[in-house]
């Protein structure tokens, strides 16, 4: 590059302290010029000590400047655009909590931006654990039976995608199409992403870009994050019916069957339960399989729990958000703010 576009990285955060500081120290560890970054860390009210440690880091390390920002709506895109509307650089970069970026991953996004003359650039997410558990879901969430077609956790290869993690992007697809929506605690991306490809833009998956991202490391946590990927997503889905992909459906149907068999076994027919239970175990153990032959086999015990709650979870969430947004079928407004 022959000058450095002046970058903004934003991290909506909140209640990172067990892991924040090491994605921080992985930041000021970039090959980009410092003094061509900045960090803007939207903070979310935390109760478990996050600010003070930002606040800590942010005193012993002077560059690239850290500003904090609170964020009093707590979530995501609350924090994405309270920074968007502070951020400086040409191009914003949004780097999560529990992620850490190689040293050359702000170079790898704007060359990649620059190269491709996408609207918005990413990687591939690199799912690791920190329990026996975690890295069980670590494995389980990169594949194509635990996630279904979403690329950006498993492909290997440069391409053009529906969405990617996290995201770079050139300042000005905000001002052509507008922020985040607050309405959304999750499934933003998604969202803001389907905006960006409506309105002529590309998105491109490049395997150079390289992060770490820390999944949930127990069942409990993982369980209520794929509870409320699906109960948001009936959201994207009555604002943006074409969003939607078939296999974002398979987990709520197989939820439902299984509710519907264990009404008939209840009515006395075990057949209809037997059929889903038997074929969704048998699929699981397959797929337990072909992942601790291509991972490990330290984790094959823990992988039919772990991709059981992924799609139960979802299934479940996707179900009660159908039931909690029944009225709101025709509202395709969402809390969209401009830059």
């Amino acid at each position: 590059m022959n000058s450095s576009p002046f970058v903004s990285l934003i991290l909506p955060i909140r209640n990172e302290a067990a892991s924040l500081e090491a994605g921080l120290l992985a930041i000021m560890a970039q090959d980009y010029p410092a003094e061509r970054m900045e960090i803007l860390i939207a903070e979310g009210r935390s109760d478990d000590g996050t600010r003070a440690l930002v606040e800590s880091f942010a005193a012993r390390h002077p560059a690239p400047e850290i500003r904090i920002l609170d964020n009093p709506g707590k979530i995501v895109p609350t924090g994405m655009n309270i920074a968007l509307r502070q951020a400086k650089g040409e191009i914003i970069l949004r780097v999560d909590g529990h992620t850490t970026i190689a040293p050359d991953y702000v170079c790898c996004c704007v060359e990649a931006l620059e190269r491709s003359g996408a609207e918005n650039v990413g990687g591939r997410m690199n799912a690791v654990g920190n329990t026996p558990f975690g890295r069980a879901a670590a494995q389980a969430t990169s594949t194509p039976f635990g996630v279904g077609g979403a690329r950006f956790h498993y492909s290997e290869k440069e391409e053009w995608v529906d969405t990617v993690y996290m995201g770079a992007w050139p300042r000005r697809v905000f001002e052509q199409i507008g922020l985040f929506d607050e309405e959304l605690v999750r499934n933003q991306d998604d969202e803001f992403n389907y905006r960006l490809r409506k309105h002529g833009g590309r998105i491109l998956l490049s395997p150079t870009i390289l992060s770490m991202y820390t999944v949930r490391g127990t069942p409990r946590a993982l369980a209520k994050q794929y509870f409320q990927y699906g109960f948001w997503k009936v959201r994207v889905l009555q604002k943006h019916p074409r969003q939607m992909s078939l296999r974002q459906f398979v987990p709520p149907a197989f939820v439902l069957a299984l509710l519907l068999g264990m009404l008939a076994a209840l009515l006395g027919s075990w057949s209809l339960l037997a059929l889903v239970a038997g074929a969704y175990l048998l699929a699981n153990i397959g797929a337990s399989l072909w992942t601790a032959l291509r991972c490990g086999w330290r984790s094959f015990m823990f992988l039919p729990r772990v991709f059981t709650i992924i799609h139960i979870s979802y299934g479940l969430g996707f179900l009660t958000g159908l039931g909690r947004f029944l009225r709101r079928w025709g509202d395709k407004k969402g809390k969209t703010p401009p830059l």
